[in-house]
């Protein structure tokens, strides 16, 4: 069963109810940074009506983890195009506004950096999720709470492990799925707003060096990116699972306890 089956015949989502939904998840795992949208646009003349769009300096460039950070901590909406962004790097050719280059796809740039050889490093290129060339020519990135994007193409956030789990548990609790979620290595932005872009599905990534080096993700974050749908449909269930006294943080009963007692909370009569 896919995405589509389980959430229904569900209706756009504006911005102003996504800003709502960021809110609650944003209290219910007490989330560090604020939850963020990404919206791809194929005509630059729509992009720049978003409102309190920013736009790099002439001749600045950002890697795509950076302008994401700024958006999840300082709070800006930023807006690019494949001009923004370093014409070394792949970051353009994950979101759709260009191809990768041959330096990428034949290996060459990663050869005896992040892999020992040029088979291995073209294998990884040719392995990553990314979204069709030219879908795009600008890209946006703002936080939800602004409902500036009307409405986003997928929302993200950043949490630790204990927090993504919930928000899978969250996922789940109404109508159950298995995920299975892709590893790229390095280059992980793939994983997560490039194949959430590129399938609309759900996508959780493991940040990778880069993005930790330079977009500044902590030791602890993981992201996840999703449709609106499917951020509406998590938050549903954590509230459901709130009542059931499953919440953030999840308070440790302690590994010589008797774990009777602390299940007796949760599973009373369900014997």
């Amino acid at each position: 069963m896919d995405d589509a089956a389980l959430t229904g015949a569900v209706p756009t989502l504006d911005a102003k109810t996504i800003a709502e939904l960021a809110d609650q998840l944003s209290q219910l795992l007490r989330l560090r940074t604020l939850p963020i949208g990404m919206k791809g646009f194929a005509d630059l003349e729509t992009m720049t009506d978003v409102p309190g769009l920013r736009r790099p300096p002439k001749g600045r460039t950002f890697s795509t983890c950076q302008l994401v950070t700024q958006a999840r901590m300082a709070g800006f909406t930023l807006g690019i195009t494949t001009e923004n962004i370093p014409a070394f790097s792949s970051c353009s050719s994950v979101i759709g506004l260009d191809a990768p280059g041959e330096v990428y796809t034949s290996g060459r740039k990663m050869e005896g950096v992040w892999f020992e050889n040029r088979d291995a490093a073209a294998a990884h290129q040719a392995g990553m999720p990314r979204v069709a060339p030219g879908t795009y020519r600008g890209m946006v990135v703002s936080p939800l709470r602004t409902a500036r994007l009307d409405p986003p193409d997928i929302c993200l956030f950043y949490g630790n492990p204990a927090q993504m789990i919930l928000f899978i548990n969250g996922l789940q609790w109404k109508n159950y799925r298995r995920y299975d979620f892709s590893i790229t290595g390095e280059s992980a932005c793939a994983d997560s707003w490039g194949h959430a872009l590129k399938t609309r599905t759900v996508s959780l990534s493991i940040p990778c060096y880069a993005e930790r080096r330079y977009g500044g993700v902590a030791d602890d974050e993981m992201l996840m990116a999703c449709p609106p749908e499917d951020l509406q449909r998590a938050v549903t269930g954590l509230q459901g699972l709130s009542k059931a006294g499953l919440r953030y943080p999840i308070m440790p009963f302690g590994p010589q306890a008797e774990p009777a007692e602390g299940m007796a909370k949760s599973y009373a009569g369900k014997a």
